[in-house]
């Protein structure tokens, strides 16, 4: 049996929107029936993106999270409906019948993730369908994930052993982006923007930007490691938020540098000068 899935990169996302244009031109004024009916020409988004700045001058960055229907197998939207009006399909794809909802607008408050929207014009709540109408046509993936320029949206087959999707999901990063609520979600994330430590070396006795230098970060559970680059910058992801890090740097031939660091938000350690041993 096919249960599809899906497995979203953060870290791979640029925040070019081709995802939100090409479901807007999919289903815009676009009616599928037994599927969806026609999405208005403005005021939905069936695909979001949630820009999200990160850390502080001089080291400044966005994080963008592409966020759609999370296909739950445990959707509250479902248990909540009345006369099928939201089910799932077999193949795991959570579904609005356009008929059957016609009018619930409370069906609209039964999803925390809020991405259930109400179409005014034709008294419906809607949302994602991951293109149901194309896959059973044959499609490989939706709208969102054949436009998305990085790959960043990989969809598969979950019951495929081989499928990226699957081992995407196997490798023990994909996570869902509130786990919290307990909905076990067909939609997961690897590389939610969590806290980062970045600085810069440069070695004292030539004045130069320190490329190659060992740069590790432990909470006294887990160590990250990196190296600076070129330009002796060095930048460590994926770090857990209020928590204690031990920042060591390391190059043969030069004084270690050690220092604490503490995430209570992103934190740029600014330049750090290592002295020949």
């Amino acid at each position: 049996m096919t249960r599809f899935g899906m497995v979203i990169d953060v870290t791979l996302c640029s925040g070019c929107y081709a995802c939100f244009l090409a479901c807007r031109d999919e289903y815009s004024e676009n009616e599928y029936p037994g599927y969806s009916a026609a999405q208005p020409a403005s005021g939905m988004n069936w695909m979001r993106i949630v820009e999200k700045e990160r850390g502080k001058y001089p080291k400044v960055k966005v994080a963008y999270t592409p966020i759609c229907c999370m296909h739950c197998d445990d959707a509250p939207c479902v248990a909540m409906s009345e006369d099928g009006a939201v089910f799932r399909r077999d193949d795991g794809i959570v579904m609005i019948d356009p008929v059957k909802a016609k009018g619930r607008k409370s069906i609209v408050d039964t999803c925390p993730y809020r991405v259930i929207e109400w179409n005014e014009e034709a008294g419906l709540p809607q949302k994602c369908t991951l293109c149901a109408h194309l896959l059973d046509k044959g499609w490989k993936e939706p709208r969102c994930a054949e436009a998305c320029p990085t790959s960043a949206i990989i969809f598969g087959d979950l019951d495929d052993p081989d499928s990226e999707v699957s081992q995407r999901m196997a490798s023990g990063r994909a996570v869902s982006l509130h786990p919290e609520f307990g909905l076990n979600e067909r939609v997961t994330y690897v590389g939610l923007p969590m806290r980062f430590i970045a600085g810069s070396v440069i070695f004292e006795d030539t004045g130069e930007c320190a490329q190659g230098v060992s740069v590790t970060a432990s909470d006294g559970r887990t160590i990250w490691t990196t190296e600076t680059d070129v330009f002796g910058d060095f930048e460590i992801e994926e770090l857990a938020e209020s928590t204690e890090y031990t920042v060591r740097l390391e190059r043969t031939g030069y004084r270690a540098q050690e220092l604490e660091v503490q995430t209570r938000a992103d934190v740029y350690v600014g330049d750090i000068v290592m002295e020949p041993s």
